[in-house]
């Protein structure tokens, strides 16, 4: 045979080769319905999986169609048994293992392109079914399948950025937001700036809370602990509004922190204002947020921002999952009308935004877009569903053509 045929038979045997197993480890799985039934670590994978009820979940995006082999890869102890059932969509598949280490549910097809959810449910009543180490992959549809492989379970942050004209003196910002879709552990952020950030968040099933935070200068914007950075670079708080609590923040830079509890509506736009008025090498940054039963502006804080002396700046909002054990679930939020005054008392309406995410969204988890609807921008992140935009991207609202009416109260 010819060097030539060599080649091209090397060649043939390559391209039929079949396609290495995907292996998705369980500590990237999630769990259904309450997302902390269980144990979720790098070492043990899930643990502690005993509630009858309760469902593991994979979420993954395949490119190709056709048959896909499913097994899951389990611990048990010696001598014990479990019963399982692994479902993609209508097709369910039962698998008992008695000790091995790969439990095999067989073949299921894959019909179309896009997110396919996979749900492990256990058959062995109130009695743990042993630990879920990995979801195994193999066939011709799991050829280009993206999962998120890392320990990291939170849906991508994502920001709206907002171009202002180069040395700008704003003094105000004024932005509204309507959460669409607001799963626990969801931050909905609308008016930051370089200082600090305003907006609202779940904190559980029963709590929800407006919040507004000034950075410290220096190395507070790096800092873990308050205690360690220097006076001169601790933002003051200077007051506060009836009701609201304040303190301080660290573990992601450090600075002044004030909140006030209240059951925020969803898919009521809440209001918010920022203003900024330089005091010497300092800023005064005030937060103010409209209380929809009082129909009045409400103080949350005023802080004095230490090493800064100048205007509002760097604005932006995001959407934030604080909780990867919920970062299956989508968030989505709608954003506007933007609004700036300047400090000779002109408004100026913010009708473009650009799109940008965290290291998360890069490669991890795709499920991050943003657009236009209903004549405001929505950002939405993590459900595992389509929609995907390219960081940077930026789009266009139309104008609503009126300012603000803002009348704050003189405290």
């Amino acid at each position: 045979m010819t060097s030539y045929h060599l080649i091209l038979a090397a060649c043939v045997c390559s391209t039929l080769a079949p396609a290495a197993e995907l292996r998705v480890p369980a500590f990237t799985a999630y769990l259904h319905p309450d997302p902390h039934a269980a144990k979720v670590s790098n070492e043990d994978g899930i643990s502690g999986w005993a509630q009858a009820h309760q469902q593991v979940l994979w979420f993954g995006e395949f490119k190709t169609t056709g048959k896909l082999a499913v097994a899951v890869e389990m611990r048990l102890q010696k001598g014990e048994s479990s019963k399982l059932q692994l479902s993609i969509g209508n097709q369910k598949h039962e698998a008992v293992e008695h000790g091995a280490q790969t439990v095999t549910f067989g073949d299921y097809v894959i019909e179309q392109a896009g997110y396919v959810r996979f749900e492990l449910s256990s058959l062995n009543g109130g009695r743990d079914p042993g630990d879920v180490q990995a979801l195994i992959l193999d066939g011709p549809a799991a050829a280009d399948a993206h999962f998120n492989l890392e320990p990291r379970r939170n849906a991508a942050s994502v920001h709206l950025n907002y171009p202002t004209p180069k040395g700008a003196e704003i003094a105000i910002f004024y932005n509204e937001v309507a959460a669409v879709e607001d799963p626990v552990a969801t931050y909905y952020m609308a008016c930051g700036f370089a200082r600090g950030y305003f907006g609202m968040q779940v904190n559980s099933a029963t709590e929800r809370r407006i919040i507004f935070s000034v950075w410290d200068a220096a190395s507070g914007q790096s800092a873990k602990d308050r205690r360690s950075v220097s006076k001169d670079d601790q933002t003051q708080l200077l007051a506060k509004g009836q009701g609201v609590e304040a303190s301080v923040f660290g573990n992601e830079g450090t600075g002044g922190h004030s909140h006030f509890v209240y059951p925020w509506k969803t898919g009521q736009a809440q209001r918010f204002v920022v203003t900024a008025k330089p005091d010497g090498s300092h800023t005064i940054y005030t937060g103010w947020w409209f209380h929809p039963d009082n129909k009045q502006w409400l103080l949350m804080a005023r802080f004095r921002a230490p090493k800064d002396g100048g205007w509002l700046r760097g604005l932006y909002s995001f959407s934030e999952d604080f909780d990867g054990a919920t970062g299956h679930l989508q968030r989505k939020a709608l954003y506007g009308p933007q609004w700036v005054r300047f400090s000779d008392g002109r408004w100026q309406e913010l009708t473009t935004a650009s799109f940008s995410h965290d290291a998360t969204g890069k490669a991890d988890r795709l499920d991050r877009f943003m657009g236009v609807e209903n004549g405001r921008f929505f950002l939405s992140q993590g459900g595992f569903v389509p929609g995907f935009t390219k960081f940077g991207e930026a789009f266009t609202r139309p104008a609503t053509g009126t300012a603000p009416v803002i009348v704050l109260p003189k405290n």
